[in-house]
């Protein structure tokens, strides 16, 4: 079963680029919020504009091409729920590599069960996350997945919170400094229609996780005609 099958599209520039002032355009979203996120505490509080989450993407797009992550490579997402693990899902999208996000709650043989069955090339984590007021050890847990994982070759990590976490020399980065090293502008190449978009796996209950893949139309057909049936989406909701 096969969604436009010849169409081409990108589903980085349909969620991001098409929100900004382009010539002729009168109107503009450029400025408006595009994720409003909210953290552990109440203070800690993240407004992103459809221009600084542009920016972002396109950075995060170059920093995945200059550690060699091409088109169809799998890159693992195990991450708390910071604005950033939208960033990389779209910066993914963006180049054509596949994501596979797994909870930031599951374990080292969870997480490695699921690099190791679609072969992922990198892995994007944090020092750690929070849960509840808990501190989890991210990257604690990610080291000991990545020692039955041969396949990854890069580790970037976020600072979640201090960065007092060991990171393996050749492997190992820190977020942050890699966004300083690119460009912040990325020209978006056409994807097709039935190329991959993501890898997400059942929990396992039953048996060994499977791995369900989404495809690039298909999936944001899905969304779009969710946001518009479900979610009754009308410009200004939150």
């Amino acid at each position: 079963h096969t969604w436009f099958a010849d169409g081409q599209l990108n589903v980085s520039v349909n969620c991001v680029d098409r929100h900004l002032q382009t010539a002729g355009s009168p109107s503009t979203q450029t400025d408006k919020i595009a994720i409003l996120w909210q953290g552990e505490k109440d203070k800690e509080v993240k407004k992103i504009t459809y221009a600084e989450l542009h920016t972002m993407v396109s950075s995060f797009a170059n920093v995945l091409l200059l550690h060699g992550i091409q088109k169809g490579d799998r890159v693992c997402i195990y991450l708390p729920m910071i604005p950033e693990a939208a960033v990389a899902m779209l910066a993914c999208a963006r180049i054509g590599a596949i994501h596979s996000v797994v909870f930031g709650g599951f374990s080292a043989d969870s997480l490695a069960s699921r690099i190791q069955d679609s072969a992922c090339k990198m892995l994007i984590t944090a020092d750690i996350g929070y849960r509840s007021g808990k501190a989890i050890p991210l990257k604690e847990i990610a080291d000991k997945a990545l020692q039955s994982s041969p396949t990854i070759q890069k580790v970037i990590v976020i600072k979640r919170g201090a960065g007092k976490v060991g990171l393996t020399s050749g492997r190992d980065v820190w977020w942050e400094d890699e966004m300083k090293k690119v460009q912040h502008t990325h020209v978006a190449k056409p994807m097709n229609a039935e190329d991959p978009l993501f890898i997400l796996y059942t929990s396992g209950s039953t048996g060994k996780p499977k791995g369900v893949l989404h495809t690039m139309a298909g999936y944001l057909l899905h969304v779009a005609l969710t946001h518009k049936y479900i979610f009754d989406y009308h410009a200004g909701d939150i």
